[in-house]
């Protein structure tokens, strides 16, 4: 067992350690001896994209079937156990890694430990279980499909990426959802939930040797620490993708139309994200962007219009989110398409660079003024990246960020081949002259 101190803290705040076990468990704490709650997360460095085409919806269907029961715990003991000390627990699926979490107060640290080591190392994953939670899956895609602004960007992802793993839905769909077995999912989960691909993560008012020694014991009861190995490494690149340009249209009777129009980005680990993240500010990121100015303010053709990016560990998207009436979608696409053809040639001027950077570092500090958001900093950070930085390293690197530097990564970017998403009663109608 080998411990290192990944940053020092200030005055007994802030100290992040990490413990690794030897069976390549890794254990991650950051101490906030001001507050009297814990955040505890155990991710899991698997996501849809690693999917085969038979295990399709299986990290998503996994996700359900490990609150469902465990030796020790049914499906209602698991959840008692947490919310009967006034504490949550949940989960959540992304391309490239799952968690599981939960938040109580710092006296019950011991529960949250025991409960989630339980869920994660032991489920049962009975046929029962499988066929119950099966319809509970369909309905939640049922409701998904129902929301067109959380539709579009799903066939934004399928048409920017194709028909590859990460294009696909992580939810999976109706077909691969009836056509997962328990003996495949079973497979999966024996597979990729072992202790060299899961990290540990807890933020708050804790011992660092004392979580180390919930989670051993923990682990150790469940049989679960295995032979001795090594931490899984970061996933750092991969196959990559090609760019590509389309459009993508579904034909819905909607009163409003939802579109993104967008193109690659890049990957998470890219020197170039700060840059990309000041030019997403100011173009799309808040009320006094570019974007929203021109749609919503001083035209009223929208309610929502933003930009964002997302990231992953070969690629990644930057897209322009609209919802608009259907009869107002080609002004607004011309408008998209203007404004970042501005970007490209003018830049972005000092002001809009200021207000971008304020954003991001405010962002960023006041996203880690609670337990939960600090767990999730440094369990992702330790699953995904080699290094784990201080949150004043990340606001030098956003400081640094040049207006050379936004006019290169803009003249990259924005100068990529686009792809369009619709939704709206369109019918055959052509949209080419968008990606033009």
């Amino acid at each position: 067992m080998s411990t290192t101190t990944l940053h020092p803290g200030k005055d007994g705040a802030g100290v992040v350690r990490r413990t690794v076990l030897p069976g390549g468990l890794r254990i991650v704490t950051e101490t906030m001896p001001t507050v009297r709650s814990v955040a505890v997360g155990m991710w899991v460095g698997i996501g849809s994209r690693d999917e085969a085409p038979e295990h399709t919806g299986a990290t998503h269907f996994l996700e359900h079937l490990l609150f469902k029961g465990t030796p020790t715990r049914d499906a209602m003991e698991i959840s008692a156990s947490i919310e009967g000390i006034g504490g949550e627990i949940n989960a959540f699926t992304a391309k490239e890694y799952t968690c599981y979490y939960a938040r109580v107060l710092d006296e019950d640290l011991p529960v949250a430990i025991d409960v989630l080591a339980d869920v994660v190392t032991s489920s049962l994953i009975t046929a029962d279980d499988v066929e119950s939670e099966r319809g509970v899956i369909l309905e939640e895609i049922a409701m998904h499909d129902d929301d067109p602004s959380d539709v579009v960007h799903e066939q934004f992802s399928a048409e920017l990426y194709g028909d590859t793993p990460i294009g696909r839905p992580i939810l999976g769909n109706e077909d691969s959802i009836n056509a997962l077995t328990r003996d495949r999912i079973v497979e999966y989960y024996q597979r990729y939930y072992t202790p060299p691909q899961t990290v540990v993560s807890v933020a708050g008012n804790v011992s660092h040797e004392r979580v180390v020694e919930l989670v051993a014991a923990a682990y150790a009861r469940a049989g679960a620490l295995g032979a001795p190995a090594s931490p899984a490494l970061p996933r750092l690149g991969g196959p990559g993708v090609e760019e590509r340009s389309g459009v993508r249209v579904v034909d819905r009777p909607t009163e409003q139309a939802n579109l993104v129009l967008g193109m690659t980005g890049f990957s998470r680990t890219d020197e170039r994200r700060f840059a990309l993240g000041v030019l997403n500010a100011a173009l799309g990121g808040g009320m006094s962007s570019r974007l929203f100015q021109e749609i919503r303010e001083k035209r009223g053709l929208a309610y929502s219009a933003y930009s964002y990016t997302s990231q992953y560990a070969d690629t990644g998207q930057f897209g322009i989110y609209v919802g608009c009436l259907p009869s107002k979608i080609d002004d607004v696409l011309k408008i998209c398409r203007d404004e970042v053809a501005r970007v490209v040639a003018e830049g972005i001027a000092p002001e809009e660079i200021a207000r971008g950077k304020g954003q991001m570092r405010g962002g960023l500090v006041l996203g880690l003024e609670d337990t939960g958001s600090r767990m999730s900093r440094i369990g992702k950070s330790e699953l995904v990246y080699e290094t784990l930085m201080s949150v004043d390293e990340v606001l030098a690197r956003i400081e640094a960020v040049t207006p050379d530097d936004l006019a290169a990564v803009a003249g990259d970017i924005l100068n990529r081949p686009m792809t369009l998403a619709v939704i709206g009663p369109y019918g055959d109608k052509d949209f080419s002259f968008a990606i033009a």
